[in-house]
């Protein structure tokens, strides 16, 4: 039984990886101890008050470490976005009629699922102890399996010159140093921050909510970028029809 995602899966990866995230927080009704919380008493050490301000500084720098992992990844995402166009990353459908190996892609194979496991990180911090193992751990499943799903289909368009890539290239970590020489892809960076906009959305949603500690600010922001993220779906839907 191959490990890949089958066709349903690929093509509703977007809502899957979005009811994991649903999931892992919902669990806050089993397990009602914040990760921050647990990882603030693992580092303090359990003679700390969660009253005092040194509990209350660790929490928050804990807090300010996802926010960055969901920045980078946020970039991460629109840096590969820019390179490859956000109307064939968020497509339905899999593309592998082409091989991309310029901007992120000199440095790993799969730049956009990199950004996936740093936001489930990052946004992570946000929810219960299970919660959190949950959404990290099935977005890492999730992602492996998507990724075998693409390389398939590109080793089977692309044949050779896919297996000289897959070979110079990493997956998920990358290398400091481009593996492959540049091409002559230029990149499209409204198109990559805007494509983006939803993850950009849990950025801001993340720092606003590490300075002031309140929900709602996080709320607003996700929801500005789920608006354009919709937005945009719609628009290149109405495209792609008319095409």
């Amino acid at each position: 039984m191959s490990f890949a995602a089958g066709d349903t899966e690929f093509r509703n990866r977007f809502w899957i990886i979005g009811a994991a995230y649903g999931v892992g927080f919902f669990l806050y009704v089993i397990d009602h101890v914040y990760v921050a919380f647990a990882l603030a008493h693992r580092i303090l050490g359990p003679g700390v008050s969660e009253d005092s301000s040194q509990f209350g500084h660790a929490v928050r720098a804990i807090f300010a470490f996802g926010t960055l992992l969901v920045f980078l990844a946020a970039f991460v995402r629109s840096w590969a976005t820019a390179y490859l166009h956000a109307n064939v990353v968020h497509d339905a459908d899999l593309h592998s009629e082409r091989l991309l190996a310029d901007g992120p892609y000199r440095h790993l194979r799969n730049p956009l699922y990199l950004g996936n496991i740093l936001m489930a990180v990052g946004i992570g911090f946000l929810a219960s102890r299970i919660g959190f193992v949950v959404i990290v751990v099935v977005n890492i499943l999730i992602v492996l399996r998507l990724i075998a799903r693409e390389e398939s289909g590109l080793l089977a368009s692309q044949g050779e010159s896919y297996r000289r890539y897959y070979a110079a290239v990493p997956s998920l970590l990358p290398s400091i140093c481009a593996r492959v020489p540049a091409g002559t892809g230029q990149p499209n960076w409204s198109d990559g921050f805007f494509g983006e906009s939803f993850v950009w959305g849990f950025a801001f949603g993340m720092l606003a909510f590490t300075i002031t500690l309140k929900v709602g600010y996080y709320w607003i922001c996700m929801g500005v970028g789920f608006a354009i993220y919709f937005l945009q779906s719609y628009l290149r839907s109405r495209d792609k029809a008319k095409a």
